[in-house]
């Protein structure tokens, strides 16, 4: 089955930290922009930081710059965001996604190759 499963997710103290994961199954990320996205009660889906496919660089959204660090191992087909000074606006599910064609995954919110299911990250005392 292709897809893409994330964990880590849970809940966490203001100033805490997360790691989320994403394992790939069924095809392999190589050849993959990849990223994470978040969407948060009410508000809309939003990039948080992507992988490009075409010189592995990465970017991240200016709310999560200086925090959070996206990273990934071939040999585990898989993706990471290491999430610390966790903040309440932090709060939201977590998707990792990927796709062939865009070197920019960040620039898109929909239409990925692959899209995983989420994981919840809850930030509050």
């Amino acid at each position: 089955q292709l897809q893409l499963v994330e964990s880590g997710g849970g809940s966490v103290q203001p100033g805490g930290s997360l790691r989320l994961s994403c394992v790939a199954s069924g095809f392999s990320l190589d050849y993959y922009s990849i990223g994470w996205f978040r969407q948060a009660p009410g508000k809309e889906r939003e990039p948080v930081s992507c992988i490009s496919n075409a010189d592995s660089s990465t970017n991240y959204a200016d709310s999560v710059k200086g925090r959070f660090t996206i990273s990934r191992d071939k040999t585990k087909n898989a993706l990471y965001l290491q999430m610390n000074s966790l903040k309440p606006e932090d709060t939201a599910v977590y998707h990792c996604a990927a796709d062939r064609m865009m070197v920019d995954l960040c620039s898109i919110n929909y239409g990925m190759d692959y899209w995983g299911k989420g994981t919840l990250v809850t930030v509050s005392s």
